[in-house]
């Protein structure tokens, strides 16, 4: 977990100084190209291609269809509005997934999910805070990009019933590449030499921050892991304080502490499934 977070805050701050010279698909068909190269060290590690043989294409296609959507709106936010605003409103991220596991995968609604998903739409309120005519359109893409992946993660939660980690990773690089392609080839100008540097972070920090995630969920249970990333909200505020003097206003924290306490409320147990009663 602690790859997870350190990778995740240079992503970040790599995402924002990259995208100074670099249209946002550009961005991301370099590092989904230069992903998967890092990727095949792995695969072929696990026993080669095999490992990656799916049954369910389709899915995987429309998985990461959204979350490509997902991704180029996290970084064209990060253009617009403070990093640590834009973090705060991607934790809003489990609270869609549970809504959304629990229309379509079955999952049960619990008093605590119930309360998870009203604490982070207020926090959500409170940051954006549309009453007073002024909701900066980087907040409502940062809101959109939760959505996405929130939507990305409940398919992801079906797949994991049948892929394995690396296919998942696999197909999410091929279908982006594909994706990606066109627009990146229409808008494609050769960036600056640094630039570069920058992209083959954002490629590496970008794969294998799912790899340190789903490792640290193979040590330990969920409830150990996922409140280790709540520290990202904190992190990344500060990194965005020290390099490039933002500050956040006290709404902001507010709005950033109720959708925490409402992640760590979605993190309770349900009764029925400690007990063995599912």
């Amino acid at each position: 977990m602690a790859g997870w977070l350190a990778l995740m805050l240079i992503i970040a701050i790599a995402g924002r100084e990259a995208m100074r010279e670099m249209n946002v698909f550009q961005l991301m068909e370099a590092r989904s190209v230069l992903g998967f190269f890092m990727l095949y060290p792995l695969i072929r590690l696990s026993g080669g291609f095999s490992v990656v043989r799916t049954t369910r294409l389709p899915q995987h296609i429309a998985r990461n269809l959204v979350h490509y959507g997902a991704q180029l709106g996290w970084f064209f936010a990060l253009t617009l509005i403070p990093i640590g605003q834009v973090v705060a409103i991607e934790f809003t991220m489990p609270i869609w997934t549970a809504i959304l596991a629990a229309m379509f995968l079955g999952e049960r609604m619990t008093t605590w999910k119930i309360a998870a998903i009203a604490l982070g739409i207020v926090g959500v309120v409170v940051i954006v805070r549309p009453a007073t005519g002024e909701v900066n359109p980087g907040q409502l893409i940062a809101l959109a990009a939760a959505v996405g992946f929130g939507i990305s993660v409940a398919m992801v939660k079906s797949l994991t019933r049948t892929e394995q980690t690396l296919g998942i990773l696999f197909w999410m690089l091929v279908v982006q590449s594909a994706a990606g392609f066109f627009p990146a080839l229409y808008v494609w100008t050769w960036p600056p030499a640094h630039v570069w540097g920058w992209v083959v972070v954002i490629a590496f920090c970008g794969t294998f921050s799912h790899y340190c995630m789903a490792r640290a969920l193979r040590h330990a249970d969920a409830t150990v892991v996922i409140p280790m990333d709540f520290l990202r909200v904190p992190l990344t505020a500060a990194a965005g304080w020290l390099i490039y003097s933002e500050r956040l206003d006290l709404l902001t924290v507010l709005g950033a502490a109720l959708i925490l306490t409402g992640n760590l409320l979605n993190l309770k147990p349900n009764p029925a499934s400690a007990s063995g009663k599912t």
